[in-house]
């Protein structure tokens, strides 16, 4: 990089470079450098990605993880606290994403403008937090930053994929595999009963006695359970949860970019079941979920899953509708 002009320009330049802006009103305006000039426009021609709660438990690893993905060329992540020191820590990657920081609610909007896909990471169970506790500060958190009437059912897309990851690991555990090499389709919803790994469709094709059965289905239910239990009063699935979001953004990434055949297991507007949301296989595409698929074939024992799990689904589908309401 050549330095011109005398040494005031020099020690605005180089001020510019340190001192990276969170807001067009701290912009260095006599600065010949200032950040947009400075900073690479990123790498390869990619995709814009907003983290809403970037500075949190889950936010920070989710934003590190996206930091880290090729198809990322700009990075936009926002907070109501402590995003501009999340910001800087993560910029300071060198990979191809460019990172801008936007914290409280006035650049709420900024944060969200040009983005291809937004990710909101909520707050972490704590220990002691039923479901529902959690549902109340994550529901209100969602409903402020999804006020800009832009829904599309295609669109509003679950995450779900911690759950298929759990399944993914625990089910690899039992057959001597490589978790990377094993499927297993989970449906339903996201808190115990409702979560329903379907393991006769795994791949690859694999048998399991009756204890086996239960003992997976039940662990991959209380796997959100296991990690509170485990860190025993320190929090809950963070690291795990980050890595499941990053992991479905990217499947998101690849279906805009038209890559073919990209199913993931997402919580969407019903097409499956009377409910008018579950989690199912979906093809994702440039306009979303492209296709929403039905539950296939099930053995005796998966069943008596859906039952089961629909009264609470029900039940939270509606707290989610009649909160929206109020």
């Amino acid at each position: 990089m050549e330095f011109r002009g005398d040494a005031s320009q020099r020690i605005a330049m180089i001020s510019a470079h340190l001192q990276p802006s969170f807001t067009s009103q701290m912009e260095e305006k006599n600065s010949v450098m200032g950040r947009e000039n400075c900073r690479g426009k990123g790498g390869k021609a990619g995709f814009k990605v907003a983290i809403l709660g970037a500075a949190g438990g889950i936010g920070q690893s989710l934003s590190l993880l996206m930091k880290m993905n090729p198809l990322v060329s700009l990075l936009h992540l926002y907070d109501v606290v402590n995003a501009p020191g999340v910001t800087a820590d993560v910029s300071h990657m060198d990979t191809g994403a460019v990172v801008r920081g936007f914290l409280g609610a006035k650049q709420l909007e900024d944060a969200l403008t040009g983005m291809d896909l937004v990710i909101p990471a909520g707050v972490p169970r704590k220990p002691g937090m039923t479901r529902d506790d959690l549902f109340k500060i994550n529901a209100g958190i969602v409903k402020t930053l999804c006020e800009a009437g832009t829904y599309d059912p295609k669109k509003l897309l679950g995450v779900t994929t911690l759950d298929v990851a759990r399944a993914n690991t625990f089910v690899a555990e039992v057959l001597g595999l490589d978790p990377r090499e094993v499927d297993v389709p989970v449906v339903g919803g996201h808190a115990g009963v409702t979560i329903l790994p379907l393991l006769s469709q795994v791949k690859p094709p694999s048998s399991f006695t009756p204890s086996e059965t239960e003992y997976l289905t039940n662990r991959i239910q209380n796997g959100g359970t296991e990690v509170v239990e485990a860190k025993a009063g320190a929090g809950s699935a963070t690291l795990s949860m980050a890595y499941a979001a990053a992991k479905f953004a990217d499947a998101c990434l690849r279906g805009l970019r038209g890559d073919a055949n990209v199913v993931e297991c997402s919580f969407v507007a019903s097409q499956v079941t009377e409910l008018p949301f579950f989690a199912t296989k979906v093809r994702l595409g440039r306009t979303g979920a492209e296709e929403v698929y039905q539950l296939g074939p099930l053995n005796e024992y998966e069943r008596v899953g859906p039952e089961k799990a629909k009264e609470e689904l029900a039940g939270s589908i509606q707290k989610g509708v009649d909160f929206i309401r109020k």
